[in-house]
């Protein structure tokens, strides 16, 4: 299928539309990341929040993820906030449009994840709308800006699903270096203090390097109640945990947290965010 560039759908609302004004957002969020991890990092948690909310934390992932590269490509996990399906929904072709340049789609990479699980499919209308992805542009336009995407949205976030797609990254192109991304926030609309309670346990699976014990914590509450209580990405993190641990990366970091609250003033109902890297790092932590 030739699905074309996928155009900006929040450019100017959730991040700055213009190319300078971007830059300079960008920048500034990424000055202030003093300490990043040395070696190997194979996959990311960064959160998909409006910029200025969500910017401090993410610009700790992506710092990382650039310290440690280069990459042949990033495949970016987010979960499908505006349609309903099952499986994982590829966008097959072309570019996903920014104002810092297109960013391309490495068509074969996809074509082979396909071909490596029937979980995915390509449904290039389940991204029209979605900011999940299109939320870590920003920060990998202007960091590793010639790095080709493979997009996937996670529908109904099952234990299956969740599985196959994490057996599909392990295997996909093993002779390259990929990216793994994982598109997240965590808590929604609690208080800062209920808020920094449950989002210590997702902080502790990351930095145990635990998807397992982050599945099951998943799977206590109802699919609708898993966003609120646990991440609204919890499904895409978990398959880019199991995926980066059998592609050889051996812990987690928690780099950095923070919620809405520490930005709008307003404490009585925050979304948490988190910046956490896997990999096999060299630096004394």
């Amino acid at each position: 299928m030739v699905a074309g560039n996928r155009p900006a759908a929040v450019a100017g609302t959730w991040y700055p539309g213009t190319a300078g004004a971007l830059i300079r957002e960008v920048d500034a969020y990424l000055a202030d990341v003093e300490i990043v991890p040395q070696g190997r990092l194979d996959a990311l948690v960064a959160p998909h929040a409006g910029l200025m909310f969500s910017g401090p934390i993410g610009a700790h992932a992506y710092k990382a993820a650039a310290a440690c590269g280069p990459y042949a490509a990033a495949i970016l996990v987010g979960p499908s906030h505006f349609v309903a399906f099952d499986g994982v929904a590829l966008y097959p072709s072309g570019a996903f449009e920014s104002p810092l340049g297109p960013a391309a789609i490495d068509e074969a990479l996809g074509r082979d994840l396909r071909e490596l699980s029937a979980v995915i499919v390509e449904r290039p209308e389940a991204h029209g709308r979605e900011h999940s992805l299109e939320m870590q542009l920003p920060f990998l336009k202007r960091l590793l800006p010639d790095l080709p995407i493979v997009p996937l949205l996670m529908g109904f976030q099952t234990r299956a699903t969740i599985e196959a797609l994490a057996d599909a990254l392990s295997r996909v192109a093993n002779d390259r270096r990929v990216l793994l991304v994982a598109s997240s926030d965590l808590s929604h609309y609690l208080d800062a203090t209920a808020a920094a309670t449950h989002d210590r346990r997702v902080s502790s699976c990351a930095a145990a390097f635990d998807p397992e014990r982050l599945l099951g914590l998943f799977e206590q509450y109802p699919e609708r109640e898993r966003g609120r209580y646990v991440a609204c990405g919890g499904g895409p993190l978990i398959a880019v945990m199991l995926a980066a641990r059998r592609r050889g990366a051996r812990e987690g970091r928690v780099l950095k947290y923070g919620h809405s609250g520490e930005v709008s003033g307003d404490n009585s109902g925050v979304v948490g965010y988190l910046a956490a890297a896997f990999g096999t790092f060299t630096d004394v932590h």
